[in-house]
């Protein structure tokens, strides 16, 4: 049973996910923001569950669309604003952008532009874990597409066979970029069990639902118990990436999944929210506002990297090696 004050913290972080991304939407609209941008719309509860089970030394490995990812580990919005805008006082340095952020203080290996990339990469820290034996677990958001990757195969076979602490946690969007998965819901995380591996499916838009599944895949990753996957459903809210037509999908379709499987409005709906008081709520939202108007104006007016640093962060020199 959570307290109120967890649950103040998951409204307050799948809010602060939900305006992040609908102000850098209207931002990059505008030709402020450089690169590419993936919107994480409607999947907010998926990583706010998942990481309100972690600590900051638990890792966790991202993909494309990261940003909710970022912010649910504890990354800062100043901070990632600051990246996104190219500044020399981002997370990154600036060199990271939208698809490579990373802050390693707090657990978060990086967002990943490569798709499939990020399960080795959780393996390895979960390795690291088990070798230091630490009790930290390590988590690796995947998207349907992903999930047909060699990589993530070889990483469900890598933490079986050496009973890693570790959650893979499918995000399904229904749509691996333009492509609409074929697979019923489920058919993902049951590949798990050819490589031995317990698995759960559940609905990506109920906070509760994934925060249980997350609670009991990170208790047996700590436990010992070996790794655990996991597949949160939740239809895609906008694109692939911010500028995508999505000519591929019927406009009914975008209407009903957008009007049935907004996860901030189910969780004020649950019963176990109802003790929330509104007026608590709408103070959050204010603050939430004032976070990002405030982060906005400081990486507009932020210092620009110098052309010397190109050649920086290039190489990591590993003392006494």
């Amino acid at each position: 049973m959570l307290e109120n004050s967890e649950l103040y913290k998951a409204y307050r972080d799948m809010k602060l996910i939900r305006e992040f991304e609908e102000r850098i939407r209207e931002e990059y609209q505008q030709g402020k923001l450089p690169g590419f941008i993936h919107m994480y719309r409607a999947q907010e509860a998926i990583a706010v569950a998942m990481c309100m089970n972690l600590t900051d030394q638990d890792y966790i490995a991202s993909t494309h669309r990261g940003h909710g990812h970022c912010i649910a580990k504890g990354c800062t919005v100043e901070d990632m604003l600051l990246e996104l805008c190219c500044k020399d006082e981002g997370i990154c340095r600036g060199k990271g952008g939208s698809m490579h952020i990373a802050d390693m203080s707090k657990g978060m290996l990086g967002a990943n532009a490569i798709v499939g990339a990020g399960p080795p990469i959780a393996a390895g820290a979960a390795l690291t874990a088990k070798t230091l034996k630490n009790g930290c677990v390590s988590v690796a958001f995947i998207g349907d597409g992903a999930s047909d990757q060699g990589t993530v195969a070889e990483a469900l076979n890598l933490a079986v066979v050496l009973n890693l602490p570790m959650i893979f946690m499918y995000e399904n969007n229904y749509y691996a970029e333009f492509t609409k998965n074929p697979k019923p819901d489920g058919r993902i995380a049951e590949r798990a069990g050819a490589f031995g591996m317990p698995s759960v499916c559940v609905d990506g838009s109920d906070f509760f639902a994934v925060y249980d599944a997350a609670r009991t895949a990170v208790e047996r990753g700590r436990d010992g118990g070996g790794p655990t996957a996991i597949e949160a459903i939740v239809p895609r809210y906008y694109g692939h990436f911010e500028g995508d037509a999505q000519q591929y999908r019927e406009r009914d379709e975008v209407k009903s999944s957008r009007a049935m499987s907004d996860p901030i409005k189910k969780f004020l709906q649950d019963p176990r929210s109802e003790d929330l008081s509104k007026n608590e709520i709408e103070n959050l939202d204010n603050e939430i506002s004032e976070l990002i108007e405030t982060g906005l104006e400081k990486a507009y007016s932020a210092t620009e990297p110098s052309y010397e640093q190109l050649y920086t962060d290039v190489y990591v020199n590993y003392k006494g090696h």
